[in-house]
């Protein structure tokens, strides 16, 4: 596999352990990374009028002495420009010694329309903002157009959380090595690498699985063996049976969204749950979906008693307010001993289900640690997120991730922060960043869909952590399909040719 995620640190860690046992050394990485870059460049840009490699003091500039070595080996016109010279007797001084192009200082970095920029200034490890030389660099390739080659990240963007420190090259093509970083799939960071090319530099999966990597790009490679496949003697109540809760005359669409989604994401069985004076506009519009009147605590209590759903869904359209609060309390509740031998699998709070407990959230994050407690999954966009927790929301020197990690281990929770880069975040310290979402998903009721599959996973006794990942990677997979015109109605019937898919590669199909 090789799509764990590495900070800075772990990346560094990897180096050293693959240098460590052999036979590669340092210089031996850095010559492999250098001949990767080199081939991109070759590839993409034969036709370059000039090559201007742009070098660091450290590793990430070392990389870039290769780079020229290697253009100017044969015969493209090459120009290095550097920050500083390397450390001596470092790898990037080696480098620098077997490379025959003569550095000329950055500060007089100068370059004309159809060349390129190899960015080898700092990479992934940089810890504070650009400035002086290399910001002006910034400046004249930004101001220019000229394509860049960002060698591992595009220099002024941080690596660990995706920022960008003050400023950043854009580049059209980013080489990392190994696997990649936080950094390339957390905005703003990734829209400013381009394309990205994972390039083997000869790091091992044996040396990765020693660092014991916690972060991953969400792919199904993490899921896919959790992922529900009907029995041969299943029925629709081993398939699973799913609650939704409805709000009001005047807000039930999210629910039934929410519900049908549910149903096509596997759930043997969907039921929503209406208030009374909701019945009648409910029963208009479901045909497969089951209906039950629902207006209160033993309303509920009375159908888990009766009909042993696995996973309920508190939040589309329910409405803000303490009877929520208490809903999702009550649901919270339902594995302790008195109710006994009634067990729910997870539940998921969505929208007005988080909101309702931002007066309150300590209540909520005491009633998820209960022992018995169900298996809770919290979907916020931002803004919810920021009801719901705001001191880490509002810590501007936490990453996405971080937030996202602090928030699941806090609320004992897996959180889906949602986004263009959506993490998904689990109280064990696991997160994975999504990447395959697409903005024709930003339309009302896209959320609502999202926490369907969610809780319809749920209910056939998926994990919450894979179940709430392969709800995401599956919601913008669909998404991305369908395209230009995608409104949420369009979704659940979208998931159906990225289900076959993964039910093929099951080997079920």
């Amino acid at each position: 596999m090789s799509d764990e995620l590495l900070t800075s640190a772990e990346m560094g860690e990897a180096d050293r352990l693959t240098t460590a046992a052999g036979p590669v050394d340092g210089i031996g990485l850095m010559r492999r990374a250098g001949e990767a870059v080199a081939a991109e460049v070759f590839i993409r840009y034969p036709q370059a009028a000039h090559v201007h490699v742009l070098c660091g003091p450290g590793n990430n500039g070392g990389d870039g002495y290769v780079v020229a070595r290697i253009l100017a080996g044969s015969g493209v016109a090459t120009t290095i420009w550097a920050s500083g010279a390397p450390r001596p007797r470092s790898d990037a001084a080696l480098a620098a010694a077997e490379c025959p192009v003569a550095p000329r200082p950055l500060s007089g970095f100068e370059a004309q329309p159809g060349s390129i920029v190899v960015d080898a200034l700092y990479g992934a490890g940089l810890s504070k903002p650009l400035s002086g030389d290399a910001a002006r660099a910034v400046d004249i390739a930004t101001d220019t157009h000229l394509p860049v080659v960002a060698v591992d990240l595009p220099s002024g963007v941080s690596g660990d959380s995706g920022k960008v420190l003050g400023v950043a090259f854009t580049a059209a093509v980013t080489v990392t090595f190994a696997r990649k970083k936080p950094g390339h799939l957390l905005l703003p960071g990734r829209e400013r690498c381009g394309e990205i090319v994972l390039a083997d530099i000869g790091i091992g999966d044996d040396i990765i699985s020693r660092l014991q990597p916690r972060t991953f790009e969400n792919t199904p490679a993490h899921w896919l063996d959790d992922f529900p496949v009907p029995a041969v003697d299943a029925h629709k109540y081993k398939r699973g049976h799913a609650g939704v809760f409805s709000g009001g005359p005047g807000a039930t669409g999210a629910a039934r969204l929410s519900a049908l989604a549910a149903a096509r994401s596997g759930a043997g069985a969907v039921t929503v749950l209406s208030p009374g004076n909701a019945m009648q506009v409910n029963a208009g519009h479901l045909t497969s979906i089951m209906l039950r009147k629902t207006d209160d605590v033993a309303d509920i209590k009375a159908f888990v008693a009766e009909r042993r759903p696995s996973a309920f869904v508190l939040g589309p359209g329910f409405g803000i307010g303490e009877k929520t609060l208490t809903f999702g309390l009550a649901l919270l509740a339902s594995g302790e001993p008195q109710d006994a031998p009634i067990v729910i699998d997870g539940l998921v709070f969505d929208a007005d289900a988080i909101t309702s407990f931002r007066n309150a959230p300590d209540v909520l994050f005491d009633a998820a640690r209960q022992p018995n407690a169900p298996h809770l999954v919290m979907t916020p966009h931002e803004g919810e997120f920021a009801r719901l927790f705001p001191d880490i929301a509002g810590d501007n020197t936490s990453s996405k991730l971080d937030k996202a990690r602090d928030a699941a281990a806090r609320a004992n929770a897996v959180i889906v922060y949602k986004g263009a880069d959506t993490v998904i975040a689990a109280p064990d310290g696991r997160a994975a960043i999504n990447y395959n979402g697409a903005a024709w998903l930003a339309t009302a009721g896209s959320g609502d869909a999202l926490s369907g599959i969610i809780g319809g996973l749920l209910a056939q006794a998926m994990p919450a952590f894979e179940a709430a990942c392969a709800a995401v990677w599956i919601h913008a997979e669909a998404g991305s399909r369908f395209g230009p015109g995608l409104i949420a109605e369009d979704l659940p019937l979208a998931l159906v040719p990225v289900l076959h898919e993964l039910v093929a590669a099951r080997g079920v199909l």
